[in-house]
C-alpha cells in the first residue's frame, strides 16, 4: 500500500461513489464493488471462524486463506491487475486432498451444523459461493482472471470438507439431511 490511511472518514463516498485501486470512481452499486464486498464479508466470516478452537493445521490454512482473500479483493479492486497465481489454487487443492483423506465417504447430503466451528465454516462456504457467483457475473462484462474464479470455487469446496473435518475433530457427527414425511400440518 503506497499511502497508509490516516483518516478513515474521507467523505468522498457521500454521493454514492467509491474509489477503486486504480483511482477511478464508480457507483457503490457497481457489480465490481459488490464482488469486493462479498470477498470482504467472506474474509470477515473467516475471522469469526478463526475465533473458534481449531486444530492447528486448520488454523494455519485459514490464516493463509484470509491473507489470500485480501489479495483477491485487491485484484478485483484494481481492474486488469491479477494477483493470484497457480500456487494459490494448488495450495487449496493440496488442502482439499489432505483434509479429505481422513473423512469417510459421503453417503447422505450434509446440512450445515454440528459443532459451532463447522457451522461457521458452512456459513463461510455459502458466502464464498455468493462471491463466486458475483465474480462470474462480473466476468461476463469485464476481464477477470480465471485463477480468481478457480480460487473461489476451490475455496468453497475446501470449506465444505473442512466443516466435516471440524465436526469430526469435535466428536460431532455430520448433520445429515433426511426426507421428512408429509403430514397434514405440513401440506
Amino acid at each position: 500500500m503506497a499511502n497508509r490511511l490516516t483518516k478513515i472518514t474521507t467523505r468522498t463516498g457521500d454521493k454514492g461513489t467509491t474509489g477503486l485501486g486504480d483511482g477511478t470512481r464508480v457507483l457503490k452499486s457497481a457489480l465490481r464493488v459488490a464482488v469486493i464486498g462479498d470477498i470482504d464479508e467472506l474474509n470477515s466470516m473467516m475471522g469469526l471462524l478463526l475465533t473458534e478452537p481449531l486444530p492447528e493445521d486448520a488454523r494455519s490454512a485459514l490464516t493463509r486463506i484470509q491473507n489470500e482473500l485480501f489479495d483477491l479483493g485487491g485484484e478485483v479492486c484494481i481492474p486488469g491487475h491479477p494477483v493470484l497465481t497457480d500456487a494459490h489454487v494448488l495450495f487449496l487443492d493440496g488442502e482439499i486432498s489432505r483434509v479429505n483423506a481422513d473423512l469417510p465417504p459421503l453417503k447422505e447430503f450434509i446440512l450445515p451444523g454440528g459443532s459451532r466451528a463447522a457451522a461457521c465454516c458452512h456459513l463461510a462456504r455459502t458466502i464464498a459461493r455468493r462471491a463466486e457467483r458475483a465474480l462470474v457475473a462480473l466476468s461476463q462484462s469485464e476481464t477477470i482472471s480465471p485463477l480468481a474464479l478457480q480460487y473461489l470455487n476451490r475455496l468453497s469446496d475446501f470449506l465444505f470438507i473442512l466443516a466435516r473435518n471440524l465436526n469430526r475433530h469435535a466428536g460431532v457427527g455430520d448433520v445429515c439431511w433426511r426426507r421428512l414425511p408429509l403430514t397434514t400440518e405440513t401440506r
